[in-house]
This record gives C-alpha cells, sequence and structure tokens, in this order.
C-alpha cells in the first residue's frame, strides 16, 4: 500500500490528481500481464567482478553470418571470464544517428540478428539496451500516424509557435530546435532537440509515458539487467526554463524505478545525462529513488586533460569533490565510448583556456571538435571526436609508448569507485576511422568502425602488434580488479595528494583492506619516497604490488621508482604471506 501511495503522489504531480487515479489503473494491468509472462529474478547489486564492455550489434561482421552472432561468438572467445556485462548500443530499426533515431522500439533491427540472438547473448553476460526515449524516429508509426491526423496521436509530439522565445531552452547541438513538417492540418512546427529527424516526445500525454513504461517492461522480460535512459534529462518541456532536469523530468525517471521495483526487481537503472557533474548526480536522487548509476561524464575528459599536461592535480581534486554513493548507488565509469568525449561536464573544472588547449590537441591527433551554440550567436565545444587511443598520443609515438599511456589511462578508470565500463574499440586498440568520417559526414563516425572478425582476430594473436598490446595490457588489469574486493563499486575512495606528476589514491573495502593506487602519469622516471605518502598502515608492513606481484618491504628511507606511466597497486600482505 505503502508503494501504491507513493507511486500514485508521483503520478499526481506529473499529471494532476484525476489523471493520476486513472494511470495508475493501467500500470497495475501492466504490472500483472508482465507478472504473468515473466519468470521473477532475485534482487543482486554489483560488484568488483562486474566490468561492462560498450558496443554497437554490428562493430565485428563476418561474412553473412548475423552481427549478433558474430559478437556473440567474438566475446566467448576472447572475454568470456574477462567480462560480466554487454552494453549493446541501439539495436532496433532506425533511420539516422547510428541507432538513435529509432523507427520502432519493440523490433530488432533485422540487419544485426533478431530477439533469438539476443537472448542467447543474455545467457553468457548480462546486457544494457538502450531506452532512447526522448525522442523517436520521423519515420517511426508513430509520427507518421500523427503526420496524417490519426487522434490517438494528436499529442504524441510537441506542436511549438515559431515565434516564441526559446533563448532559454539548453541546446545541445548547433541545429534548429523546431522543424517543419506538413501535417494533415497543415504545416506545424515541431520540437526536434537533437535533429530534424529526432522527434521529442510529448511526456505531457500520459499516453506516451504509459507506452514508455510497457516497452521497458518488455525489455527485462527480453534479457536487459541493465536499462540505460539516453538524454533523460531534456524528457519535459515547458517554455521559459532551460527544459532540463526539470521537477517533472525527476519524477518520471522515480515512476519508472518503482515499476521495475515490483515488476523486474533485478534491474540497473542508468541515466545518461552528459552534462556539469552537479546535474548528473541529481539522477541517483534521495540515493535510492530515481537512478542506480550515473554516467560519470567528467572522466574522460579530465583524464585525458591529466595525460595532455602530466599534471593530475585537476582530476585529483574533482575526485576528491566526490561525495560517497549509498548502497544502492554507484558511477557507471568509462573514458571512451561510442560518442566523443563531451566538455560540458568540467565547465567549472578545467577552465575554458584549457579546454581549447584540450581541443586543439585533438586536432593534432587527427581527430575532429563538435560545437554547439551558446544562444547569444557565440559557439564553444561541446564534444571532441577522436578515437581515445589517438586522443593520448602523438601520430607519430612509437607503439609502446602508446600502450603504456593507454593502459595508465585505464588504470585510472578501473581504479575509481563506481562500476566500469570500456568501449570496444579501447578494449581491442582500434585507432582513428577518418575513412568512416568521409563516408557519413559526421565526426563521430571517427569511433565508430565496423571490424572484420577474421583479420580482428588475426592482429589480436600478431605478436607484437598494437591491438595484442592494448588488450593484453588491458585484460591484465581487469583480471587484477576483478579479483579485488578493495575495487568494489562502493569501496571507499580517499584521494592522496603529494605529486602532481601522479595519479594517487587508496581504495578500501569493507574487510579493512586497502590498496594504494599509483599512475604516473608523465613520460618521465619518478622517484617516490613512501614517507611521502603519509599512510600508517604502511609503516613498516611487508606489501604487494597486485601488478607485478612484487613484494616490499616498507622502511622510511625507501623511495619506489615509476617508470613512464608506469602502474602500480601496492596492497598490504595479511599474515606477512603475499597471497
Amino acid at each position: 500500500m505503502a508503494r501504491t501511495n507513493a507511486l500514485l503522489s508521483k503520478l499526481d504531480f506529473i499529471y494532476g490528481n484525476e489523471k493520476a487515479h486513472v494511470i495508475l489503473q493501467h500500470i497495475n494491468r501492466m504490472l500483472t500481464r508482465f507478472s504473468e509472462q515473466s519468470q521473477a529474478k532475485e534482487k543482486r547489486w554489483v560488484s568488483e567482478k562486474d566490468v561492462m564492455l560498450i558496443t554497437y550489434g554490428d562493430t565485428i561482421r563476418s561474412g553473412n553470418e548475423a552481427p549478433f552472432q558474430t559478437l556473440s561468438r567474438f566475446l566467448l572467445l576472447n572475454c568470456k571470464d574477462l567480462l560480466s556485462a554487454v552494453h549493446i548500443l541501439p539495436f532496433y530499426p532506425y533511420s539516422s544517428d547510428d541507432g538513435f533515431s529509432v523507427i520502432d522500439y519493440r523490433e530488432v533491427n533485422p540487419d544485426l540478428g533478431n530477439w533469438d540472438d539476443v537472448t542467447e547473448l543474455s545467457y553468457h553476460f548480462d546486457l544494457m539496451f538502450d531506452e532512447v526515449i526522448n525522442h523517436i524516429s520521423q519515420h517511426s508509426r508513430w509520427f507518421q500516424e500523427y503526420l496524417s491526423g490519426n487522434a490517438e496521436f494528436v499529442d504524441y509530439f510537441i506542436e511549438a509557435d515559431p515565434l516564441a522565445d526559446y533563448s532559454s531552452v539548453t541546446r545541445p547541438r548547433a541545429l534548429p530546435l523546431l522543424t517543419k513538417f506538413n501535417t494533415s492540418s497543415g504545416e506545424k512546427s515541431i520540437w526536434t532537440t537533437f535533429s530534424a529527424d529526432q522527434i521529442d516526445l510529448n511526456y505531457a500525454n500520459e499516453k506516451v509515458f504509459l507506452e514508455i513504461l510497457e516497452i521497458l517492461l518488455m525489455y527485462t522480460a527480453r534479457g536487459a539487467r541493465y536499462i540505460r535512459l539516453d538524454a533523460i534529462g531534456f524528457m519535459w518541456k515547458k517554455l521559459g526554463t532551460t527544459c532540463m532536469h526539470l521537477e517533472e523530468t525527476h519524477a518520471l525517471v522515480q515512476v519508472i524505478r518503482d515499476v521495475l521495483e515490483i515488476a523486474a526487481q533485478d534491474t540497473v537503472i542508468i541515466t545518461e545525462t552528459n552534462v556539469p557533474h552537479r546535474d548528473n548526480i541529481s539522477y541517483f536522487g534521495n540515493g535510492s529513488n530515481e537512478a542506480h548509476m550515473v554516467y560519470q561524464f567528467p572522466l574522460p575528459p579530465l583524464t585525458l586533460h591529466t595525460l595532455h599536461t602530466g599534471n593530475s592535480s585537476k582530476l585529483q581534486e574533482w575526485a576528491m569533490s566526490l561525495e560517497p554513493t549509498t548502497n544502492e548507488t554507484a558511477f557507471f565509469n568509462f573514458i571512451a565510448s561510442h560518442d566523443g568525449i563531451g566538455v560540458r561536464p568540467v565547465e567549472g573544472i578545467l577552465t575554458k583556456e584549457e579546454v581549447n588547449i584540450m581541443a586543439d590537441k585533438v586536432k593534432e591527433h587527427g581527430g575532429f571538435v563538435s560545437y554547439k551554440a551558446n544562444g547569444d550567436g557565440t559557439e564553444s565545444p561541446y564534444e571532441l571526436n577522436i578515437n581515445y587511443l589517438n586522443a593520448l598520443s602523438h601520430p607519430e609515438d612509437s607503439i609502446q609508448l602508446k600502450v603504456k599511456r593507454f593502459s595508465a589511462a585505464h588504470a585510472i578508470l578501473l581504479s575509481f569507485m563506481g562500476m566500469p565500463a570500456i568501449y570496444i574499440h579501447s578494449l581491442f586498440g582500434s585507432q582513428n576511422d577518418l575513412e568512416g568520417v568521409k563516408v557519413t559526414g559526421r565526426n563521430r563516425s571517427i569511433n565508430r568502425e565496423q571490424l572484420q572478425y577474421d583479420l580482428l582476430q588475426l592482429e589480436l594473436e600478431t605478436e607484437g602488434s598494437l591491438r595484442r598490446q592494448v588488450f593484453l595490457s588491458l585484460k591484465k588489469l581487469i583480471e587484477i580488479r576483478t579479483s579485488e574486493p578493495c575495487f568494489h563499486p562502493n569501496a571507499a575512495q580517499h584521494v592522496l595528494k603529494c605529486d602532481d606528476r601522479l595519479f594517487t589514491l587508496v581504495r578500501k573495502s569493507s574487510e579493512a583492506d586497502e590498496v594504494l593506487v599509483i599512475v604516473n602519469v608523465t613520460n618521465d622516471t619518478l622517484n617516490l619516497p613512501f614517507s611521502e605518502l603519509k599512510l600508517a598502515w604502511m609503516d613498516g608492513e611487508t606489501v604487494v604490488d597486485l601488478i607485478s606481484s612484487l613484494s616490499i618491504q616498507i622502511k622510511d628511507s625507501l623511495q619506489i621508482n615509476l617508470e613512464p606511466y608506469q602502474v602500480i597497486w601496492i596492497k598490504r600482505l595479511k599474515g606477512g604471506d603475499n597471497k
């Protein structure tokens, strides 16, 4: 009863008292149908053993084989015991934006495979599905029915006055906010936040929200353990505001959480909001009523800035400011993805000059910079479009240097509190796909190359190849992390400030074990006296470097030597052994 009353209260806030009761009846009927079709799963949380891969369904291809089957075959061969989860980027029929302009939420793109293929993959890995629910393709049945005048779809989309003032509305891309369409009742200006092919859904119409809830429940029945709420901050529109992170948006997320807690309590909700940190973490709600995880968007640009400059001060200051998460929440950490490296999340952390310097370095390394409109006629960097390996290293750097620097970046990712996710092109050492940009005309294509199975497998098996060196280096780090409870997503994190040329922090598990993380973020050999770390538990102790497996007897005069971009994970030994 308490849960029902809480749900009703949220629906009342969003839609008003009269509609709230009717909506709740619809939700209850939906939940009854779902419970009859699905098998209940025990609620569980994530642990240090959870590492997710981010990939498109067709990143790896093999002849006429369905790409889902190729992906499954490849991952079972190379990553079966390495990764716990796979985020398959939107795999529904689509018309643009590499899947993010969905034509039909309920179907699998036949070019990738079918629902049976998805189910088969779910037997081996936890899966994350995208819920791309801010917008839908103009080629979708919903929008076509709207254009034709079907009364059932009349309020599914947002008709707008082109003469109104939209200057306060947050614009993620330098494109028009409104797009004109010819409808059965004349020309209309429709709200299109991201592109003319991505039509914003109208959540002020409760029928839209009920449709989306039903689709969400279908995804959990089809094998989704994680649900990624894409671009969720834009959901509710109110003229005169930024139309970002409005109270109604948070209330919608809370209703989604409540429904899933009833129907599929094993599901983990992850919100994707590429915005400054304070707005991003607002989707934790009170720690138990909104998202289970939020994307840690400042981490990619801050890690890049750190390794570009050889100075960790900005990264460490930001890390020190992070609030501990609750037992029901965690950060979702990544440094590379299918998108570029967003720089809005470091507003207030990096200066405009520092962002511009980073953008210039990305161009020097063969990448591109995408800009956003500021509403005053000016533009500023929004996203750095480049493969992360190339972003870190100059094209003329040696393979060995590229691998060391890239591994250092991923050691930072894997050390942070939260659950890590690694992009498939990072795990397998891909580089800039400039040809892909030429073909599509889109900057983001630089990091979305499709790989041929046989060639990729050959490169991974070839001694000395860049792909093999990157994969083996990251594989080792992941294997150590997933066997160490101190790297549990909720394990305590304490940042040490001793030398800006190093990234240093301590992770502490509930068993009182501790791991000291040291990453040399420079291309120099450094000497670090242990006394500078000021860690009481190290005094006279025998410790082990989990990466090299070497034991060290700590003495006051002891210095540790770090090679360029070297990573050390030091753990105190129990009872003098080094197991």
